[in-house]
């Protein structure tokens, strides 16, 4: 059996957040939920570097917005992949450092999890070619013509 990938899911709104959590939680993902910015960054500050394999966060939060969250937890842990969930699509326009960019009601939950799917893979990295293991050959006989 694979091991959960876990998401730290950011939203302000409870209600959104815990309809995400439940989603992806129902793919197979572990899901820590969070209502702001500031606690995803301590909840990035307490882990290893690679056991968050994906943040997920809303773009329009008080106090830290996505964009901000999302470039101080690439400080804390720089290989997170970052999906920038929205609302507003005049904020589209809003520089992102995000990896990936959604419209909340733009696209479909299906959607979300791919994007999630291929974020949590591309983290992983390419899989790493099996170099062939040459088999032993017999030595070779040589022969003395005469």
């Amino acid at each position: 059996m694979r091991p959960k990938k876990t998401i730290l899911c950011v939203d302000d709104n409870e209600q959104a957040l815990s309809v995400r959590k439940f989603l992806l939680e129902t793919r197979g993902y572990k899901v820590v939920a969070v209502t702001s910015g500031a606690e995803a960054l301590a909840v990035l500050r307490k882990t290893a570097q690679g056991s968050v394999d994906l943040l997920l966060t809303d773009l329009s939060m008080p106090l830290m917005d996505g964009n901000d969250l999302i470039q101080q937890a690439k400080q804390l842990h720089p290989a997170l992949p970052a999906l920038l969930l929205t609302g507003s699509t005049k904020q589209f326009d809003r520089p992102t450092r995000a990896d990936v960019y959604l419209g909340k009601g733009a696209d479909s939950p299906l959607e979300l999890l791919e994007r999630v799917r291929v974020l949590v893979a591309r983290k992983r990295g390419p899989k790493k070619a099996v170099t062939a293991v040459p088999a032993t050959l017999p030595a070779a006989r040589t022969t003395a013509a005469s």
